[in-house]
């Protein structure tokens, strides 16, 4: 695919949400598109699947999953422990502190990746850093997470560990039979965990 048409495809999206956006809810830019189209064709982006859930299951607290769809997809589904600020609402003040810190990992997923990239080059113009984005989204978390295929018996032992790997996860992770077939506009209904979003911070009395 040509750099252009990639640039496009995801620099035309993104400009169609922060026109959306009140003027005074944005902040200036900070990468060139040259300089973004360099970082998507990068790809250091996306974390793989098999890191975000060995994170998850040994409860690694520098990950913070933000799940960018919509509540009610939210509400039926999401990985353990994400919290929720859709993309609608991603250059709120409310979520500033949330999306431009130094401490925490934050991965953004959708049901694909489209929408989760979109986030992530929103929040590297405005020059933040440590976000990244779940590589495959949920469609790939199902099918390879929580219902990963057993390799032919002709696969090399790096396939079989791998399976060996996802297998155990997807049962720590509630994994097995659970199946969905997702895009980034609508995802079908599915047991969703105990998880609240974060509730917001409150404000400090005083000052300006």
């Amino acid at each position: 695919m040509k750099p252009l048409k990639l640039l496009a495809m995801f620099v035309i999206p993104m400009g169609l949400i922060i026109a959306a956006v009140p003027q005074n809810k944005t902040n200036p830019y900070k990468l060139t598109a040259d300089e973004l189209l360099s970082e998507v064709n990068s790809r250091n982006q996306y974390l793989a699947p098999d890191v975000v859930a060995d994170m998850i299951i040994k409860k690694d607290p520098s990950l913070r999953l933000i799940d960018v769809r919509s509540q009610e997809e939210y509400e039926k589904f999401s990985l353990p422990g994400a919290i929720n600020i859709p993309i609608a609402n991603l250059l709120s003040p409310d979520y500033t502190d949330i999306l431009n810190q130094d401490t925490k990992m934050n991965v953004f997923y959708s049901n694909g990746t489209l929408t989760a990239n979109e986030a992530w080059m929103i929040t590297r113009q405005l020059g933040y850093n440590n976000n990244y984005v779940l590589e495959g989204g949920l469609n790939y978390w199902f099918e390879n997470i929580l219902n990963p295929k057993q390799p032919s018996s002709t696969s090399p032992d790096e396939e079989f560990a791998k399976y060996d790997f996802r297998k155990s996860a997807g049962q720590a992770l509630g994994g097995g039979g659970l199946s969905v077939q997702a895009s980034d506009n609508q995802a079908e209904a599915a047991a969703k965990p105990a998880v609240k979003p974060a509730a917001k911070k409150k404000k400090a009395a005083g000052g300006c």
